[in-house]
């Protein structure tokens, strides 16, 4: 019996040892980030924001790998099977942390059992835009119509469960109000609709929606995050508007296979945190309205827990059921 303890003991002092070995002398190769989405978008963007300097920092080369699909359940998937060597790492947002895994129960991944949060990246505050001819030019007015039109009020999401879609519903719910929500493949041809005046209202990021704020074709009602937006300083929160509470963003983060080894994960959340503070990268964000927001690893964990229980709450008030 003792020496079975002993065998037992001696096993896991040697593994301790060797992830901290690992971890001294990690990274000895190339890192590969997975992007779950299209280049171009908010989460590439985030990505190649990065990736440059925390390469420089960590003396390797941070290579971002598009690997879209399903709604970034491919590219995700692809990364909660992949070693957990520190050697594949995941640019994530709220859609896959916590929107995606409130809305499908059967993903081939559970996002806290499978992933191991690295660090918060940036915040995307998301507005609410109407087209300049509704007559609503706050939050208070844009409910009066909502219900004078009684659901009928044509308002685009950037499709079924996504960040937009869900915050929107979670708008109806704290309002008392039901509008058309009209699912496009992805925000840039929801707010082409909506300049054009086919539909009349939009829940989007800053980051793609603020060109068309500034060119005054669609007017910015609200913000949904509890503080103001840098970007948008002069546009109320929602809570300012008579919702009080109400927070709600598109959170980026950097996400690595479960059992990745702490020593490893820390030290990703290191050189992010410092990667995160570079006047020259805080600025890159700003020109795209999102705000640099780093976080400790059990931050982000904590996070996931209580916004993944958020919206599987909105998910079930607004009865939104979707397969893969």
């Amino acid at each position: 019996m003792r020496s079975a303890c002993a065998n037992a003991l001696c096993v896991l002092v040697f593994s301790c040892a060797a992830a901290s070995v690992f971890a001294q002398t990690y990274p000895t190769r190339p890192i590969r980030m997975i992007v779950p989405f299209a280049p171009g978008g908010n989460v590439d963007i985030n990505a190649r924001a990065v990736a440059p300097a925390l390469g420089q920092l960590l003396g390797q080369q941070v290579i971002v790998d598009n690997r879209a699909g399903a709604g970034g359940i491919i590219g995700t998937d692809l990364v909660a099977k992949s070693a957990p060597d520190g050697y594949t790492l995941l640019m994530a947002s709220s859609s896959i942390m916590t929107n995606g895994p409130a809305l499908y129960p059967k993903l081939p991944y559970d996002i806290v059992r499978d992933i191991a949060p690295v660090g918060r990246v940036a915040v995307v505050p998301l507005a609410i835009v109407v087209h300049p001819s509704l007559p609503a030019r706050n939050t208070r007015e844009l409910i009066a119509v909502a219900k004078a039109q009684g659901g009928k009020l044509l308002m685009a999401n950037a499709g079924v469960g996504t960040t937009n879609h869900l915050i929107a519903e979670l708008f109806m719910i704290r309002t008392g109000t039901r509008m058309s929500l009209i699912p496009y493949k992805g925000s840039a041809p929801a707010l082409i609709d909506l300049v054009a005046g086919h539909v009349f209202g939009h829940v989007d990021q800053i980051s793609s929606a603020l060109p068309y704020i500034k060119a005054e074709r669609i007017r910015a009602i609200a913000v949904t995050t509890a503080k103001r937006a840098v970007a948008l300083p002069d546009v109320p929160t929602l809570a300012e508007s008579g919702v009080p509470g109400f927070d709600a963003s598109t959170v980026t983060a950097i996400l690595a296979p479960a059992k990745t080894p702490r020593d490893v994960v820390q030290k990703l959340n290191a050189a992010l945190g410092q990667v995160l503070a570079q006047s020259a990268v805080k600025e890159r964000f700003a020109a795209v309205g999102a705000e640099v927001q780093p976080s400790t690893s059990d931050e982000l964990a904590a996070w996931i827990r209580e916004d993944l229980a958020i919206w599987v709450k909105v998910v079930k008030q607004a009865g939104i059921k979707v397969e893969l």
